[in-house]
């Protein structure tokens, strides 16, 4: 029944172990899972401590902050958030950056390098826009806000100039303070441990070159956002939560894609 070793769900801890399993039409109760993963020695991934990796910009001259910690939106593409990491290779550093959806966690755009360019955040702007309108969705000038820390990658002069042509309001979180961008931190926490981490499912052996960290980030990715269960939109998929929401507002329904 908890035969999740080596498989993305392996990563559960014993309470969304147990809605998975419900999901999946077993019939168990939290006692059971939670008797079953201590008999077998399982347990969840655990994040480890946060790393800077963003530089503020010396300049002092930025948007403000719109979002003010209150990461909600009323529906998708209102507001994203973005942020990036770095991930150890026997060839240096690898830097990922993502773009991630408030209202669903849907993981909209992301984008690896060897250095920190301003293409680090310009390139999965880029992406996240050409994914949600291939999939017919339309973003209408002044209604979609980025929100991002105060990085100089995303003060830079070019990101800016994208943002304005795109009709993307910017919003910028204060220098220093991890609060005013909770949820990308949030999110990057979650790949360092399920995607990043020793004996993880989507990588086999050492992180050798930047393609190891590009398989394994689009293999988590793809998890992430159509099968990984996520407490705070109901125990269930981004890709589902979407769904879900168009299909209750009577909304042309985008398809979504599993790649």
């Amino acid at each position: 029944m908890l035969d999740t070793v080596g498989t993305p769900e392996g990563l559960y801890g014993r309470r969304k172990m147990t809605v998975h399993l419900q999901r999946q039409g077993v019939d168990v109760s939290a006692g059971t899972v939670h008797r079953l993963m201590g008999d077998e020695g399982l347990s969840g991934a655990v994040r480890g401590r946060s790393h800077r990796t963003t530089i503020p910009a010396k300049d002092g001259v930025r948007a403000g902050d719109l979002v003010n910690r209150n990461f909600t939106a009323p529906d998708p593409n209102r507001v994203w958030v973005a942020d990036f990491t770095y991930c150890r290779t026997w060839s240096g550093f690898v830097y990922v950056a993502f773009i991630i959806d408030v209202f669903s966690r849907f993981i909209v755009g992301w984008h690896a390098m060897t250095t920190r360019p301003v293409e680090l955040v310009t390139v999965p702007l880029r992406m996240a826009l050409w994914q949600r309108r291939r999939h017919g969705y339309v973003i209408n000038d002044g209604e979609l806000l980025h929100h991002s820390d105060a990085g100089s990658q995303y003060l830079a002069f070019r990101f800016s100039e994208e943002l304005m042509l795109e009709g993307i309001l910017a919003s910028v979180g204060s220098v220093g303070d991890a609060y005013d961008n909770a949820l990308a931190e949030s999110t990057i926490g979650l790949f360092k441990t399920e995607a990043m981490a020793k004996n993880n499912p989507f990588h086999h052996g050492p992180f050798t070159t930047i393609a190891d960290v590009e398989y394994a980030t689009a293999g988590w990715v793809d998890w992430y956002n159509n099968r990984r269960l996520h407490t705070p939109i109901g125990d269930i998929p981004p890709a589902e939560f979407e769904v879900n929401y168009y299909a209750a507002t009577l909304t042309p329904q985008p398809a979504m894609s599993h790649t």
